[in-house]
């Protein structure tokens, strides 16, 4: 669709974070070398549980997926701003930016619901060891996943479908290195309130339900550990869910710091920090949290580069 016909709009001008010349090689070297480590460590995740038969289970079946969506989520933003410092040309399509902004809300989405999904897995393992498998059953995993993926899709659609319906007048310049939504509506000259009704109950359904359901698992984790008598079962009950829950905080508190920054201050700069920190370093950290306080991982993952190194031999 093209956008409203006030005038014969065509493109948005993504400002990026510096203007100053001096400045843009060295931002171009840490996002290349940001988005190289994420591709890297990302990729190995998927390699490793993909290869070890011991890690096709559940709990590794949810991580690889979320490891293919943080893949995707720093496919969909970071590239592009690389691209426009190396040709200096800031400008991106309408239809490109909604495609962009398209994508970027289905990833983050999925995020969203496969910690949701994977706080569960974990929910189930801890307090119903013993139905463990009857419940975590593979067909069940490969439906919680195929939900996410249709929330998110229609999620997704119906914002960008919403936006294809407003007019951009004279101002098409986005405070930002991507096109987020909250961005691209301020630059609309039509009445956006009922997109951002939309946005708030969205947030409120697929955001705010999901985080409820993984406080809850935690809660119940939590109670369950607590019954353990010995302390080196409350360790080996607790170090199982470590790992996501630290990904999890960090998920949720970058995300809400882009939320805090975009509605407190008016600072521009300081909402497009936050949202790299939520975009781009969330998804580069997730896989040396895993590999870090994950001894299967790790395990997997030696195992995967000795073959590689045999055979090269």
């Amino acid at each position: 669709m093209a956008p409203g016909n006030q005038t014969q709009f065509t493109e948005f001008i993504l400002l990026g974070f510096s203007e100053i010349p001096e400045q843009q090689g060295a931002i171009f070297g840490l996002f290349l070398g940001m988005y190289l480590v994420t591709v890297f460590g990302n990729i190995l995740i998927m390699l490793a549980i993909v290869s070890d038969s011991h890690l096709h289970t559940p709990m590794y079946f949810f991580l690889s997926n979320l490891s293919f969506v943080d893949l995707c989520v720093v496919s969909t933003t970071v590239p592009k701003m690389l691209v426009s410092i190396l040709t200096q040309n800031k400008a991106i399509s309408y239809a490109g930016c909604l495609a962009q902004m398209y994508s970027f809300m289905v990833f983050a989405g999925l995020d969203n619901f496969l910690l949701t999904a994977m706080a569960y897995d974990r929910f189930v393992a801890i307090c119903h060891p013993l139905r463990y498998t009857s419940i975590m059953s593979p067909e069940l995993c490969c439906l919680l996943v195929l939900l996410s993926w249709i929330l998110s899709l229609l999620d997704s659609l119906l914002h960008s479908l919403m936006v294809t319906q407003l007019s951009f007048c004279t101002g098409h310049e986005i405070q930002h290195f991507f096109c987020d939504l909250d961005q691209v509506l301020k630059l609309s000259c039509s009445d956006t309130l009922i997109n951002y009704v939309l946005i708030y109950i969205v947030a409120g359904l697929l955001g705010i339900l999901p985080l409820i359901g993984i406080l809850f698992s935690y809660g119940q984790i939590c109670s369950s550990i607590l019954k353990v008598s010995s302390a080196g079962g409350k360790y080996k009950a607790f170090s199982t869910c470590g790992s996501h829950l630290s990904v999890v905080s960090l998920f949720y508190g970058t995300g809400l710091g882009v939320y805090l920054s975009s509605s407190v201050t008016q600072a521009s700069w300081k909402s497009t920090v936050a949202s790299v920190m939520y975009a781009v370093v969330t998804p580069m950290l997730n896989p040396f949290i895993y590999c870090l306080r994950n001894k299967d991982i790790k395990g997997a993952l030696w195992r995967l580069i000795s073959r590689k190194l045999l055979y090269s031999d």
